[in-house]
């Protein structure tokens, strides 16, 4: 009996540590040592002085990739992805989390893999294992927010995107009264309107890494109808999935991690003012 409760007192911290909140958070080794709010500040410290960056092109269809979980380690995806990226003329890329393990030699190996920032913008978010070991001071040095938003102006109009951090499982209440804010004050400015962050709101299978609160689902469900938001790109469950909610599409994107057999990653193409998706393999 005593071997049996120490076991399930084990599977029962473990659980704690990979799941986190505001009120409550496990801290150091596999969690963030900062909550969502600390470094929500710290992105918002950031964001004041670097302002949001415009994406302008010539033409009203133009593409902008994304990938999650590469959960660099080995790099041979990796760079796949970034030349399929330049040589599609891509006016922009989002990492949606979890693209190294926390390490701060994964970060670095990231980091030196990537193309000038002049050729190919990128922009990234802070996923659950990327705060791992005390990763979040090393993703702030080298990309400095995980809360902000930038646009893409065509000659048409010009298009909202919004990244947000769910590193720790929960956008927080800080974090999610930004967000309507923004969308109340600048939503109608702009065409189209796209949310990325890591953790996925709709699952396909049970998991127990970081799920988001059934409250905040709801809330962010109200907030995608209210504001019309177009789409939400995430990662995290490491299986691809499409669900339309309302008139909001949610896409999950799967893992471009070397070690899965089906590696894909997210084209997501603006043509004449609508969107199209598309999987493709890095094979």
């Amino acid at each position: 009996m005593e071997i049996i409760m120490k076991k399930a007192g084990f599977v029962f911290m473990i659980m704690l540590s990979l799941t986190a909140c505001e009120k409550f958070e496990i801290r150091g080794f596999v969690t963030a040592y900062e909550q969502v709010n600390e470094r929500f500040d710290q992105s918002m410290d950031w964001n004041a002085e670097h302002p949001y960056r415009e994406i302008v092109v010539d033409e009203d269809d133009y593409s902008i990739f994304s990938m999650g979980d590469s959960h660099v380690g080995s790099t041979r995806n990796l760079d796949i992805f970034f030349n399929e990226c330049i040589s599609a003329g891509a006016a922009a890329v989002v990492f949606a989390g979890d693209f190294t393990t926390g390490h701060t030699e994964d970060y670095d190996l990231f980091y030196s893999h990537l193309p000038d920032h002049e050729v190919l913008p990128y922009f990234a978010i802070v996923g659950n294992h990327d705060l791992y070991f005390d990763g979040w001071k090393k993703f702030q040095q080298l990309f400095g927010t995980s809360s902000y938003m930038f646009t893409v102006k065509t000659p048409a109009a010009t298009d909202l995107f919004i990244c947000l951090d769910s590193g720790s499982g929960t956008l927080g209440s800080a974090q999610i009264q930004w967000l309507k804010n923004l969308l109340k004050e600048e939503r109608q400015a702009y065409r189209n309107c796209i949310l990325f962050t890591h953790n996925n709101l709709f699952r396909i299978r049970r998991t127990f890494s970081t799920n988001p609160f059934v409250e905040e689902i709801r809330e962010l469900a109200d907030v995608c109808v209210r504001y019309e938001i177009d789409m939400v790109i995430t990662g995290h469950d490491h299986q691809r999935n499409v669900v339309t909610f309302g008139n909001t599409v949610h896409v999950t994107m799967d893992a471009l991690e070397d070690i899965n057999k089906d590696p894909t990653y997210l084209k997501l193409n603006i043509n004449q003012g609508q969107l199209l998706y598309q999987f493709s393999s890095v094979q």
